[in-house]
């Protein structure tokens, strides 16, 4: 690990630590002589104008929204006048706190206005659109927008990205708070990226520097789960714990790193995962640094990292911290995480910038401690307020991390934004927010509790404070209404996921238990054995699986009336691939982890199964007694077409062998080929339902999209995928000859194609008033796997 220094560590350190060290010292002094208190009253007093509300005899109020209920809640604030105060304020916080910007310039003022009127034309017309909360942070949703910015293919790398870093998350981490991170840091690059666009910059530099924004904050962003998280986790030993410090420490001094060598730990699997990554992060952001701003990223970087370090390191038993000790990691992390963004990206130096996030990192710091006390209590972690907790009793000189967090919302506004109006009605409504909510969450007994712990000299000023969080108003954020609803989307998405699969398993698991044909004579049938030995092969059982969602949760069926119709759907499904594995055909050697059936038996018997199994499903379509005759007869009508169909696509498949199609013939093929079998098992239940034409056409449409979303991928897969994972050998296409998505648009558009046809079969199911989520959960499957 030895390379040429570029930074001086601990001489950069020490100058940071001085300098927090100042402001340290003029906060304790402001603490000591409690000068704070009548100037912060003044501003409550004149705050409270604004969120103090005096009722009338004869209110006329529409009863307030759940703000759990993201739509609903901004159309209340529409309703009762509200929005407006709302966006504003939450624009003029995202500006103060991400962006470091003074809130009393005109140029801010006139950009906080532009945003406030573009975001609330934007609300106003996704509450009116949107049937749910949950479109909000929906794939198409979130597609649609990179869409029009030009940005699929950086959407698509980012979805695979945050994808790969979930599934090796380790199951001590939490994995939804590392994407939420994740997430809300590549939000904050794009922030400061835009806010350095010039308003005459062309589409074309704007996209560019979107899509190295987003490259950059997920980079960067990458560092809070595998370097912050990872180490608080106490996952790694005490070895390996130092050997991933000093590899941190190394890359940060020298602006190289280091190679892994050999790892002495049991982590040696999930290290060099996370160190390819991190290696990969590290090179792109320092390919993007402009020379000039170079040492000073790698200052920053290195300032943030080592005071987590002297945190990290801390024992809560030991009764000997001094203040300083405390508190100057704090303002030294929690400023340079900040500063840190800006310098990512590359921007010019600011020194108002710089000056002012320095200051303000602490308040949000102290917040975020606060909110989480009893969390790091348990964790042993030492905060202000831990250590607070666990020694104050004998250690008087120990300052209250409470009232030092209302001196530095003091000094935030008179010394450091000078008395300016807006600052203070924003950072105010920010603190009485933020209790109002630990109040919530805790209970009002373990809020007052807490709050007769933290009280401190001035029971005027502690009196007031709990005034304010009891009868103030209008004090709610955007970024918070937000971040809850985004918490809210990911976990009922994963959650819902989760289920899916859950069920999706069982549910194969007893199909698999019917699909055996058993001999109806003593005789040896060759052909009943090699259909068997076909439909026992690992299929994934997908086409019967959707039937038995579409007819049990759309539509009410009762499981064991399917029972034949699943049957039915898995041997259609298996004479097609008998037919297509045949050396006639693609000539593939491997099906379902087996060998393929013309390979165990031969040619002749494999083509005579093939045919057998289509006649023997038809016949369990004979056998659905419980159902209506015309219904039967009208889903056996449509089963014969759809095989004669499926036909054609393989022949049309045969016929383009060394031609080059164009998208819409591969998108018919496709059709023909794959999306059938998708549309018969949607609409088989559909049909013995007697569902309305209306929604059989929205149905047809997200089955076509959905089929041929699922060939791309299929056609992905044979370039890209795993054989161990696919149990098929992969090639096959290139081998054949074939056109398929991949030789004729290329890896990159292939994926977008797969993603529009993704979106456009989403979006269809806004059509079919029924119980659909089990159907977006299989679409996201089909995207997402790996076989």
């Amino acid at each position: 690990m030895n390379g040429k220094l570029i930074i001086h560590a601990d001489e950069c350190y020490q100058k940071a630590e001085e300098k927090a060290n100042h402001y340290f010292q003029s906060l304790y002094a402001q603490v000591q002589q409690k000068a704070y208190v009548p100037t912060l009253m003044e501003d409550i007093h004149l705050w409270k104008h604004n969120h103090i509300r005096h009722y009338s005899l004869f209110p006329k109020r529409k009863e307030k929204a759940n703000a759990g209920s993201y739509h609903n809640y901004i159309k209340w604030l529409n309703y009762t006048g509200k929005l407006d105060n709302y966006l504003n304020r939450s624009i003029s916080y995202i500006f103060m706190r991400d962006l470091g910007k003074a809130l009393n310039s005109p140029e801010t003022e006139r950009r906080i206005r532009n945003v406030v009127e573009n975001l609330k034309t934007h609300l106003l017309s996704s509450t009116d659109n949107r049937k749910n909360d949950a479109e909000m942070f929906s794939m198409p949703a979130l597609y649609r927008l990179a869409q029009r910015e030009g940005l699929e293919s950086t959407f698509i790398w980012l979805i695979n990205k945050l994808k790969n870093v979930s599934a090796n998350i380790p199951s001590e981490m939490d994995a939804e708070h590392a994407k939420r991170k994740l997430i809300k840091i590549i939000a904050g690059v794009i922030m400061q990226e835009v806010e350095e666009m010039t308003e005459g910059i062309s589409p074309e530099e704007r996209q560019e520097r979107l899509k190295k924004a987003i490259r950059l904050g997920y980079s960067y962003g990458l560092t809070y789960p595998f370097i912050d998280d990872l180490l608080d986790a106490k996952i790694l030993s005490d070895e390996e714990e130092k050997q991933y410090a000093q590899l941190i420490r190394s890359t940060l001094t020298t602006g190289v790193v280091p190679t892994l060598d050999d790892w002495t730990g049991k982590n040696a699997e999930l290290i060099g995962y996370i160190h390819s990554e991190l290696r990969e992060a590290f090179e792109y952001i320092k390919a993007h640094q402009l020379p000039e701003t170079r040492n000073g990223f790698f200052e920053q970087s290195y300032v943030f990292f080592n005071s987590q370090e002297i945190d990290r390191k801390k024992d809560l038993a030991n009764a000997n911290y001094t203040n300083e000790e405390l508190y100057i990691p704090v303002i030294l992390k929690s400023a340079s995480s900040r500063l840190i963004v800006r310098s990512v990206i590359g921007a010019p130096e600011d020194e108002g910038f710089d000056s002012r996030t320095f200051f303000y990192g602490i308040y949000n710091q102290l917040a975020d401690d606060f909110a989480d006390m009893f969390d790091d209590l348990k964790d042993g972690a030492v905060t202000p307020y831990t250590y607070y907790l666990k020694h104050h009793d004998k250690r008087p000189d120990l300052i209250n991390p409470f009232e030092l967090y209302w001196t530095v919302i003091s000094n935030l506004i008179h010394q450091v934004y000078h008395s300016d109006k807006m600052t203070r009605e924003v950072i105010l409504d920010r603190a009485i927010n933020g209790l109002k909510r630990y109040r919530e969450r805790a209970g009002k007994e373990k809020y007052k509790e807490v709050m007769e712990l933290f009280a401190f000299g001035n029971s005027k000023f502690n009196k007031l404070i709990q005034q304010m969080v009891r009868k103030a108003d209008d004090v709610d954020f955007f970024d918070k209404l937000l971040r809850d609803h985004m918490i809210a989307s990911l976990k009922n998405d994963r959650r819902g996921q989760e289920e899916f699969i859950d069920k999706a398993k069982t549910i194969r698991s007893e199909i698999n238990k019917i699909l055996n044909i058993p001999k109806t004579n003593a005789m040896n049938d060759s052909i009943i054995d090699a259909a068997n030995y076909s439909l026992a092969g690992e299929g994934k059982r997908l086409r019967p699986i959707v039937t038995w969602f579409m007819g049990v949760n759309a539509y009410g069926l009762t499981p064991s009336t399917l029972e034949a119709l699943l049957k039915s759907l898995e041997y259609m499904h298996t004479a097609s691939l008998i037919f297509d594995d045949l050396p006639s055909q693609d000539n593939a050697t491997l099906r379902r982890g087996r060998a393929t059936l013309h390979e165990v038996y031969n040619v002749s018997i494999a083509e005579l199964t093939g045919l057998f199994l289509t006649q023997k499903a038809i016949w369990e379509q004979t056998t659905l007694e419980q159902f209506d005759s015309k219904k039967v007869l009208k889903l056996i009508q449509y089963s014969a077409q759809v095989i004669a169909d499926m036909c054609r696509g393989q022949a049309m498949d045969l016929d383009s062998k060394g031609q080059q199609l164009t998208l819409e013939q591969l998108n018919n093929m496709s059709f023909y080929k794959t999306g059938l079998g998708f549309e018969a098992s949607i609409l088989m239940p559909a049909i013995l339902a007697n569902t309305s034409k209306l929604e059989i056409e929205a149905l047809k449409k997200f089955a076509r999209h959905a089929g041929i979303a699922f060939q791309i991928k299929d056609d992905l897969l044979d370039v890209e995928g795993d054989v161990a994972l696919l149990g098929k050998t992969i090639g096959k296409d290139i081998e054949n000859n074939s056109s398929t998505f991949v030789s004729i648009l290329g890896v990159e558009e292939a994926k977008k194609e797969m993603w529009e046809n993704y979106c456009v079969a989403m979006e269809s199911l806004q059509n079919v008033p029924r119980d659909t989520n089990f159907l977006k959960h299989f679409l996201d499957y089909t995207i997402n796997r790996d076989k």
